[in-house]
């Protein structure tokens, strides 16, 4: 069914993709024990299918894009971490999927909702559905901002770690210094402190995030702090 004018969902916002078959991202967000006990065929299974492949083309196409450094076994292995069912239920965590699943009543009372390989499964079925109901640049256009945030958490904050050992100089230090806006939409800050000073600063939708971007700025700010 093709919808016009409806409002967009709380989900559509957080992948930043507006569906032109609502049916699809519906089906998305149906699991197999709800199926069951509503008597019908369908769930996301499918869907989880094909939201693997599409997922694993634009991470290994995102992946040889932005390190032309790295050799064939460090990509497969850095791939294998970006796919991952921590990292993709961290990211639907994220974008608040669990609350908008349609699960079984049993499966709802056992934690369904933030199960990791419930949310990461739902989470492939609903790349799957934005490729099928937008094609492979709005697939590309959701599932990058995922790519670009774990890959700078790997970069960024290991980088860091490892140039403060290799100056003999105590692990980084990270600070929350503020959290704000409402619980579906908070910004988190925080500081980065290296050798005692304060070397940088960053926010995001995370904590983990905001941690990341402070990290980034710590990197640059090192050759300007003070030798110990």
């Amino acid at each position: 069914m093709i919808f016009g004018r409806r409002p967009a969902t709380s989900l559509e916002k957080s992948l930043g993709h507006r569906f032109k078959r609502a049916d699809l991202l519906e089906l998305a967000v149906t699991h197999r024990s709800w199926a069951n006990e509503q008597g019908i065929p369908e769930h996301y299974e499918r869907l989880e299918f094909l939201g693997d492949a599409v997922l694993g083309m634009i991470t290994a196409e995102w992946l040889y894009q932005s390190h032309p450094e790295l050799p064939e076994g460090e990509l497969s292995k850095r791939k294998a971490q970006l796919v991952s069912r921590p990292a993709l239920a961290h990211h639907a965590e994220k974008i608040d999927l669990g609350p908008t699943l349609r699960i079984g009543i049993g499966e709802d009372r056992s934690g369904g909702r933030t199960k990791a390989s419930l949310l990461a499964d739902s989470m492939e079925a609903v790349f799957g559905a934005v490729y099928l109901d937008g094609g492979l640049e709005a697939a590309r256009n959701v599932i990058l901002p995922m790519l670009e945030e774990a890959g700078l958490a790997a970069d960024a904050k290991t980088q860091l770690q490892e140039v403060t050992q290799a100056l003999g100089w105590d692990l980084p230090e990270y600070r929350l210094t503020g959290a704000s806006g409402p619980d579906h939409s908070k910004l988190f800050t925080v500081e980065c402190w290296v050798g005692g000073e304060l070397a940088g600063r960053g926010e995001g939708p995370s904590k983990k995030m905001a941690e990341q971007k402070a990290a980034a700025e710590a990197l640059a700010q090192i050759p300007s702090l003070p030798k110990k």
